[in-house]
């Protein structure tokens, strides 16, 4: 027998699930296989509900569920993500190939395994090269925009069926919208009939009876209807379509389409696969690492997202990601290691053996107002109300990726991502710099308390005290030198100016240039540039670069009460002589030049 503890470190990452296998026991393998139970019971008509949004027949959604959850959850570092198909990755499967073949026909199943599989090729790569870092640069508000527009995207795809009118397929948002306009006197009374109780049914279940999937309520409510209404007029006569029998077996060994063609068909469609789902999964594992305690390894969940697409590609599976509200379920019904995320794929295979027939009775019209209200869900209102009322550029953020996913699914995120990376630049390129002067009633202290308030604190008319909180970087340099002109063209007399740099954050080679610029340009006026409070690594940067010579080891200091006694003594002893703020302890007692100060003076 293999001894866990002794393994080494490269058979961890080769085989991570090594690390918890230690901790399964009966008892937790009896609470994993019940929160594995109710998972199940979620995804079933989830992943009916997902593989219609991708444009595929509805066994593929629930085959998406099975083998990429068992490899998502060995492979992964969560102990609670449940992966499979996920709405908006949905929508952008059916967005990238429903213009390149006819959803459901072969030639459609092969373009999006190989979407699947190449997404999965991405992220392992990602992960492989340890750039989990990455999620971390795609805001919040872009994922709450562009699912907010999925959603829109989910409910346009779905108004022909709900309403049973005949629409063409892939057309654009705004497209949709003028041909239902058009079509409205075509509307079916009974599909539509069908589609509202189910609607109400799915509501209505979802808010009061919880302990039930609302989805599973409102097929069984919406089939029972259709087959009064058909029973009652005729199938031909109401136009009542049904899903089908879905296919009762394993998932079928399936071969992505691996021509050249395809591939560049499908490549750019993979990487925006590839991000979305990485930000989804990653963000759903760190927030429920959050409760349940646990830390999460961002580059070894790229690593199990990209084997659980890849392996899901030769089972008929398509692309998926990790599921928040399987995930929630997961961790509130009591599991204790990722094994429950794999058994539920083993106990969904089970339910769809023994429930597939019963599929025959399902209305189109009422997989349509599942996804109705599936995508009513997905729309974040609460947070979307937040952004608009008290974030003025993250609205911007919010409404361009948004707009920009209604237009285009596929680049509609990324011009979000961009957006959002040209804002923060911009404020990191815009540090926060403030003038400190010391407070007055601290003046003896000999730690120095200083405060950015000079309206009641006045300030030293020969030297400034400035606070930079940020960065200097290459894109930050012409704002904080223009800051540090300013000083001296108000008021020619502050030639000084002290630099505490406690605050400063990374600073590369244009920043060391800007200070030892900055310190000869002062010097050459009769002042200087002095820093207090250097940290390591600005210390370390001005040494490789050079700059400390410019700048002197005399002008650096490590606190601020030995900085201003040396500084003082290099002022100007008339400009002290006749100057009534008087700011520093040093003011009271003598001049720069060493001449006591009279008594009254």
């Amino acid at each position: 027998m293999i001894d866990l503890k002794a393994c080494p470190l490269w058979l961890y990452r080769l085989l991570p699930f090594l690390r918890w296998w230690p901790k399964v026991s009966p008892i937790t393998l009896k609470a994993d296989a019940l929160a594995a139970f109710s998972g199940a019971l979620i995804v079933l008509p989830q992943a009916v509900a997902f593989a219609t949004i991708a444009g595929l027949p509805p066994e593929y959604g629930l085959y998406a569920a099975m083998v990429p959850a068992i490899v998502a959850a060995l492979w992964g570092s969560s102990w609670h993500l449940v992966s499979g198909p996920t709405t908006a990755i949905s929508i952008v499967v059916f967005a990238s190939i429903s213009p390149l073949a006819e959803p459901g026909s072969p030639q459609f199943i092969g373009l999006v395994l190989t979407l699947t599989f190449l997404a999965g090729l991405i992220q392992l790569a990602m992960g492989l090269a340890r750039l989990g870092t990455l999620v971390n640069f795609i805001s919040h508000t872009v994922i709450i925009g562009f699912t907010a527009g999925a959603a829109i995207l989910i409910a346009a795809s779905q108004i022909k069926n709900f309403f049973g009118i005949d629409m063409p397929r892939g057309a654009h948002f705004h497209e949709v919208l003028i041909q239902f306009g058009s079509h409205i006197p075509d509307i079916q009374p009974w599909v539509l009939a069908v589609g509202l109780i189910t609607l109400a049914a799915g509501m209505l279940a979802r808010r009061y009876v919880k302990k039930l999937p609302y989805m599973i309520v409102a097929m069984v409510v919406g089939g029972a209807a259709a087959a009064v209404i058909n029973a009652r007029y005729g199938a031909e006569a109401t136009g009542i379509r049904t899903v089908g029998a879905l296919a009762a077996s394993f998932p079928p060994l399936s071969l992505p389409d691996s021509s050249l063609t395809a591939i560049k068909q499908t490549l750019f469609p993979a990487m925006v696969i590839a991000i979305l789902a990485l930000t989804e999964a990653v963000a759903i594992a760190r927030s429920i690492a959050a409760l349940s305690d646990q830390r999460i390894d961002s580059n070894q969940e790229f690593v199990g997202q990209g084997l659980a697409n890849m392996a899901g590609s030769f089972f008929s599976g398509y692309a998926g990601s990790g599921s928040f509200n399987r995930s929630a379920v997961n961790y509130t019904s009591g599991a204790r290691t990722p094994l429950a995320a794999a058994l539920s794929a083993v106990f969904l295979l089970v339910i769809v053996l023994l429930v597939a027939p019963l599929a025959a009775y399902l209305p189109v019209a009422s997989m349509a107002a599942i996804l109705f209200i599936v995508a009513w869900n997905l729309i974040d209102f609460h947070h979307i109300g937040e952004i608009i009322r008290h974030h003025k550029r993250e609205r911007i953020i919010l409404a361009l990726t948004f707009i920009g996913t209604l237009v285009d699914l596929e680049k509609g995120i990324f011009l979000g991502i961009l957006v959002s990376l040209l804002f923060y630049l911009y404020r990191t390129s815009r540090p926060s710099i403030r003038e400190l002067v010391p407070i007055a009633a601290n003046r003896d202290n000999p730690r120095r308390k200083f405060a950015a308030d000079t309206r009641d604190n006045p300030s030293c008319p020969q030297m400034a005290i400035l606070r930079v909180e940020g960065s200097i970087f290459f894109g930050a340099v012409e704002y904080i030198q223009q800051h540090f002109r300013n000083i001296d063209e108000a008021d020619p007399h502050k030639k000084h100016l002290l630099l505490t740099a406690r605050a400063i954050g990374i600073i590369d080679l244009s920043g060391a240039e800007l200070l030892a610029k900055e310190a000869i340009r002062r010097q050459k006026m009769g002042g200087g540039l002095y820093l207090v409070g250097v940290q390591p690594d600005l210390c370390e940067m001005l040494r490789r670069s050079g700059k400390v010579d410019a700048i002197g080891e005399a002008q650096i200091f490590r606190n601020k009460g030995t900085a201003i006694q040396s500084i003082y003594s290099r002022l100007d002893s008339e400009i002290c002589r006749n100057c009534t703020a008087r700011i520093f302890h040093e003011c009271h007692i003598t001049l720069p030049d060493g001449t006591p100060r009279e008594a009254g003076e």
